[in-house]
């Protein structure tokens, strides 16, 4: 079992910058991808970014590309979110997720088991 925590998350002005972090407890070893959706009221729950482990292959969705990175530090078995550049339309509540299976692209939620509680970020204009 994997179990996820989520932090970082806040109110921030347009333009600013968070730092979500993700940290994973129990078979961490058996994580093969973790990854970041957020929903927004009324919206469907989006695919942000994720990070396959044994590749470091990382995925953005365009709406995020060139503005959030997601990275790992395997010796604290947690995953980040770095968002900078940040506009009214990243208000979301944020999810951490991980899956164990290899395979797939990894960006749909379908595909992951394991989610964090979920974070909450605003963005003021």
């Amino acid at each position: 079992q994997v179990q996820l925590v989520e932090s970082g998350g806040g109110l921030v002005q347009a333009g600013g910058s968070l730092r979500l972090s993700c940290a994973a407890s129990g078979r961490v070893f058996s994580s093969f991808a973790m990854g970041w959706f957020r929903q927004a009221p009324g919206k469907e729950r989006e695919f942000v970014a994720r990070i396959i482990w044994s590749s470091r292959s990382t995925y953005y969705a365009d709406s995020v590309k060139g503005r959030f990175t997601i990275s790992g530090d395997n010796a604290k078995n947690t995953v980040y979110l770095q968002m900078n550049s940040l506009n009214p339309e990243d208000t979301a509540v944020y999810y951490c997720a991980a899956d164990t299976s290899p395979g797939g692209w990894k960006i749909y939620d379908y595909e992951y088991v394991y989610w964090g509680q979920g974070t909450q970020v605003t963005v003021s204009s």
